[in-house]
């Protein structure tokens, strides 16, 4: 049964309290209008004194005088650098040695773009050196094709563009300034001169390659496919791309395992590929260095602690240090001289005969 409830206040007392509360609920109402009012007008005012001192600074800013460079203050020449990735210890040396040489105490402001392998990041990469107004472009490009659109736009922008490490192919040699790497080819052509004077045949090889079209892959694969040519108890059994990459090498030579290919050679074209065939080697329990001869490209740190060790059994060397040269060919440019088209590195090859822990102590890479 519902009941209702009624409230009688028949004290006196809190009847009038209670109309004392009203009162009063009823006057702090009216104080918030009249104050919010006046903040509306307060806000006004504040708006509208900032709007005249940012008139006020904007007119006083533009009658001010120009400031002017310290003096003495050099100008840091602006180099922007497309590099290919960091696929490998020999790439991020050369990053490494890029931004030591263009260094703000050098003088310079180093724009790098990693590229991740994809030369169409690389040509984005051009184009916007090219929008920055950039003083000098530097190219590390992925596969030797495909470059003639964008650097005709560099031309036409008039930045020089310096090709480093890896060539590139174009019918018109005026799209870029100069160019300073290795032979690859000698390279390729020092490793099948090595293994006709130090192996015996029959060969059956296991080739590694890097990226496909690549001036590396292309004179390391070169050399190789001569030394086939001439040797007739030569025998490539096996080929594909790793990509100059370590995983990519291990996986390839897994691929040979698993198929039971026939082999005793592996060339691979650079040491990360190498080190990855020798993981995969040694987790079948066969001796690298011993029960197959491996050759590799590179001559990095570590690979050349394996050649001590016997795991590894010619390294031919490939100097990631182009740093100092890029900057010695801008220094040039910026001095009004012309440098020399093309500037080859010199190199050696490195197998147990010749290397000492001194070497490998004494080199930067």
């Amino acid at each position: 049964m519902r009941q209702n409830y009624k409230f009688h206040f028949t004290d006196g007392k809190v009847t009038g309290r209670i109309f004392h509360l009203t009162s009063y609920f009823k006057r702090l109402t009216s104080s918030i209008i009249r104050l919010t009012s006046k903040n509306l007008r307060l806000t006004s005012n504040i708006t509208l004194l900032t709007s005249y001192s940012l008139l006020l600074t904007f007119l006083l800013s533009s009658c001010a005088s120009p400031q002017k460079a310290v003096p003495g203050e050099k100008e840091l020449i602006v180099v922007g650098f497309s590099q290919v990735g960091s696929e490998s210890d020999w790439r991020n040396a050369n990053t490494v040695s890029m931004e030591e040489a263009f260094s703000t105490e050098n003088g310079y402001r180093l724009i790098l773009d990693d590229a991740q392998q994809k030369q169409e990041r690389q040509i984005t990469a051009i184009r916007n050196f090219i929008n920055q107004g950039v003083d000098y472009i530097v190219l590390a490009p992925i596969t030797m094709e495909g470059w003639d659109t964008v650097l005709t736009e560099a031309k036409t922008a008039g930045i020089p563009v310096i090709i480093v490490d890896r060539m590139i192919d174009t019918d018109d040699p005026d799209l870029f300034t100069c160019w300073v790497g290795s032979d690859t080819h000698r390279e390729g052509s020092t490793a099948a001169e090595w293994m006709e004077k130090n192996l015996t045949g029959p060969l059956n090889i296991v080739h590694l390659q890097g990226n496909i079209g690549s001036s590396p892959q292309v004179g390391r694969t070169e050399g190789l496919d001569e030394g086939l040519e001439r040797n007739a108890d030569w025998n490539l059994v096996f080929r594909a791309s790793g990509d100059f990459v370590q995983a990519k090498g291990q996986e390839l030579m897994e691929e040979v395992l698993r198929k039971g290919i026939d082999f005793n050679v592996i060339y691979a074209e650079n040491d990360n590929m190498a080190y990855g065939a020798i993981d995969a080697l040694k987790a079948h329990d066969i001796v690298p260095g011993k029960d197959v001869t491996i050759i590799s490209f590179d001559a990095a740190h570590d690979a050349l602690k394996l050649v001590l060790a016997g795991e590894l059994n010619l390294d031919v060397e490939c100097n990631p240090l182009h740093g100092p040269r890029v900057r010695a060919l801008i220094e040039q440019l910026h001095s009004g001289k012309t440098p020399e088209k093309f500037t080859y590195v010199d190199e050696v090859y490195f197998d147990a005969s010749n290397l000492t822990e001194h070497i490998i102590s004494s080199r930067g890479y």
